[in-house]
């Protein structure tokens, strides 16, 4: 079944929607350890909680983005980045990686506050 016009146009704004979420995220992820470096532990606590919510919500919804089920609307395609404008790679991988990411930043940022007291 070929999608119309329209389909194809709102899975182009379901999945710049879910790259723009994705930035968040990822940026958050990426700046937890640098505003430990920085000792801007409240910051850093701010931050931290922003991907817990997303983690929650993941959790929530059988670890899948939500955003996954509206993009599976309009398409048959399943690829790991069908549903956000990612490489096929990190699409398949983000959450090992970001996974990774945060917990090791969280547990930096928790031993320099630790240190810093």
């Amino acid at each position: 079944m070929k999608p119309t016009k329209q389909d194809e146009q709102a899975l182009v704004r379901v999945k710049v929607l879910h790259t723009f979420a994705w930035a968040i995220f990822a940026g958050c992820i990426v700046a937890l350890p640098i505003a430990g470096v920085l000792r801007r532990f409240s910051l850093a606590a701010i931050l931290a909680a922003i991907v817990l919510v997303e983690c929650l919500i993941l959790a929530a919804n059988r670890f899948r983005c939500p955003l996954t089920n509206v993009a599976a609307r309009y398409t048959e395609e399943r690829a790991p980045n069908f549903d956000i404008f990612l490489p096929r790679w990190l699409a398949q991988y983000n959450k090992q990686i970001f996974g990774t990411l945060y917990v090791l930043g969280g547990a930096y940022v928790v031993w320099l506050w630790l240190a810093a007291r």
